[in-house]
């Protein structure tokens, strides 16, 4: 069914469709009701324990979703309907902002990928957090992803971090830091050790003081070169990160398209790989000690495993989503328990970084099983 009514949302021009999208799950979400029934039906299928621990936060399974869709805590219980194990709203800058003028979001069908320049336009930190206050229904973790805004320069954009900590921190369960989006002129320098040192020890400081339970994480890019990663991850462990979400969207275009010459980040399919390679580099270098929420390319229960074995703990979807629809948790949920289960995992703990590790013998009674690599 979700394919007719895509086609027919196709048609619309993509901010148009987000819109319509959105009103629809902010008017699911007024019926708690049905909203608590829809989730337990999304989240029946599951054959294991698909369940994860993430820095003191409990997932029921792995596939959360990325901030952007909802930049303003509208319809977070109707996302929350469809059986997302978290919700990540925002960006969400301190001050209102408008982002960039239109068109800036582009579907690139053939690719399964979208190219946006949204530029952080949202309503600003205080509606967010009213609307997160009137909440009463609470099934899993819901994150608030901070930027800020565009007239900032770099020079003081720890003040606009930290006022975002100070008025959403309390309302969410967990909180990120967005220092990779490509539309905001100059953000991506924050990755930059001195710069990140800096502001993630600020951040770190002043979150213990108004939100000391809740846990702080990095967004990064997925066009950060091996060794900067390297940096990064140091940086994180330093300042005492909770973990990192690797990725934000990328500025390469690897497949010619009329539209591949719009400025703006790529998400989707053509990321995944891209993604996949962040997570193992910061694995690796962390020695597994940092954990990870993997983003980019996901739209299978295939692409969540991937993720999984790469380093990746939750694994978040944007852009999958907007292709695959509101069935796509149910599905995922359904078909990664048989993933697990033919190369002899148990839970997804147990996959968790496991392209990393040596092979496991198998004992005698287990022969038939693969084991996990």
């Amino acid at each position: 069914m979700y394919r007719l009514l895509r086609a027919l949302l196709f048609l619309l021009a993509p901010e148009s469709a987000h819109r319509l999208g959105m009103f629809a799950l902010r008017l699911l979400g007024r019926w708690p009701a049905l909203c608590q029934r829809l989730r337990a039906r999304a989240l029946r299928g599951a054959t294991m324990d698909l369940s994860v621990e993430v820095a003191g936060l409990r997932f029921e399974h792995p596939l959360a979703l990325a901030a952007g869709l909802d930049k303003d805590a509208e319809a977070v219980d109707g996302l929350f309907a469809c059986g997302f194990s978290a919700v990540e709203i925002g960006t969400v800058t301190p001050r209102p902002q408008p982002g960039n003028p239109p068109p800036r979001l582009f579907r690139l069908p053939e690719h399964r990928a979208l190219i946006n320049r949204m530029g952080f336009n949202n309503h600003g930190a205080l509606e967010s957090s009213r609307r997160l206050s009137r909440r009463k229904w609470h099934p899993a973790p819901v994150g608030v992803n901070l930027g800020k805004n565009k007239d900032t320069s770099l020079q003081v954009a720890h003040e606009d971090y930290i006022h975002g900590v100070d008025i959403l921190a309390p309302r969410g369960d967990y909180v990120v830091i967005n220092a990779s989006s490509p539309n905001t002129p100059g953000l991506r320098q924050l990755q930059e050790p001195t710069l990140l040192r800096g502001l993630l020890h600020s951040l770190t400081h002043r979150l213990s003081e108004v939100a000391s339970s809740k846990p702080l994480f990095l967004k990064i890019a997925p066009d950060l070169a091996p060794e900067a990663v390297d940096e990064v991850v140091d940086v994180a462990l330093e300042c005492g990160v909770a973990g990192l979400i690797a990725t934000n969207t990328t500025v390469a275009r690897p497949f010619e398209h009329p539209l591949a010459k719009e400025a703006g980040g790529l998400s989707g399919a053509p990321v995944r790989e891209l993604a996949n390679a962040v997570i193992r580099r910061a694995w690796q270098r962390s020695g597994g000690k940092l954990p990870i929420i993997g983003v980019g390319g996901v739209f299978t229960a295939q692409d969540v495993y991937e993720k999984l074995r790469a380093g990746a703990s939750v694994v978040q979807v944007y852009t999958g989503f907007i292709y695959e629809g509101p069935g796509m948790v149910r599905r995922i949920v359904r078909e990664l328990g048989p993933l697990l289960a033919r190369d002899g995992f148990r839970s997804v703990r147990e996959a968790v970084g496991a392209d990393h590790r040596a092979p496991t013998p198998r004992s005698p009674n287990e022969a038939g099983t693969p084991a996990p690599v």
